[in-house]
């Protein structure tokens, strides 16, 4: 079994996330749970066509998934571990940039007690 790759499943969430519509749907699923493309058009100023196609795209990159259908309804979930490779990507720039702050103020320190 390969590994999975980490870097693209960043790069699939970061994508997905550009979309203020697909933030609104994370958004709407994060506040009221699990929702039908209906459950969401009713309650957003967005067409069901519209919802589905995002919908497609969030579970693309695993942002959601549609459960156990129940009848013909397909309620979609938020997925939170898709999130995980984006964060851990995050971090580490965010190290990166932690490390060369600190850089930056032992240099300034030093000038200062000079």
């Amino acid at each position: 079994m390969r590994p999975p790759d980490v870097e693209g499943q960043a790069v699939a969430v970061f994508a997905a996330l550009t979309d203020p519509t697909r933030r609104a749907l994370l958004e709407e699923l994060a506040r009221a749970g699990p929702a039908t493309v209906t459950d969401l058009a009713r309650r957003l100023p967005i067409s069901r066509q519209a919802i589905a196609k995002h919908l497609g795209q969030l579970a693309e990159a695993g942002l959601v998934s549609s459960g156990e259908p129940a009848g013909r309804r397909h309620p979609y979930r938020l997925e939170p571990a898709a999130v995980r490779p984006a964060q851990a990507w995050l971090a580490r720039l965010a190290n990166r940039w932690d490390d060369r702050l600190a850089a930056l103020e032992g240099a300034l320190d030093a000038t200062d007690t000079q």
